[in-house]
């Protein structure tokens, strides 16, 4: 995987990938909470860490085949 360039600085791929999945799942989060879904789940916060890890798997495998 290596490095990514930011503007001249070099950063983590995991890192720059972790970054996304995080941003991805705070629009899923909101879009759930105005849709009302997210009131049916048992454990929030678990769920909100479920959903953050398959989102980074999603967005490292969308990385990997770029």
């Amino acid at each position: 995987m290596g490095e990514t360039e930011f503007f001249g600085i070099y950063l983590n791929s995991e890192l720059v990938t972790s970054l996304v999945a995080l941003i991805l799942t705070f629009v899923v989060h909101r879009l759930l909470v105005l849709s009302g879904l997210h009131r049916r789940v048992w454990h929030q916060a678990l769920f909100d860490t479920a959903l953050f890890i398959i989102l980074w798997g999603v967005v490292l495998n969308f990385s990997i085949t770029l």
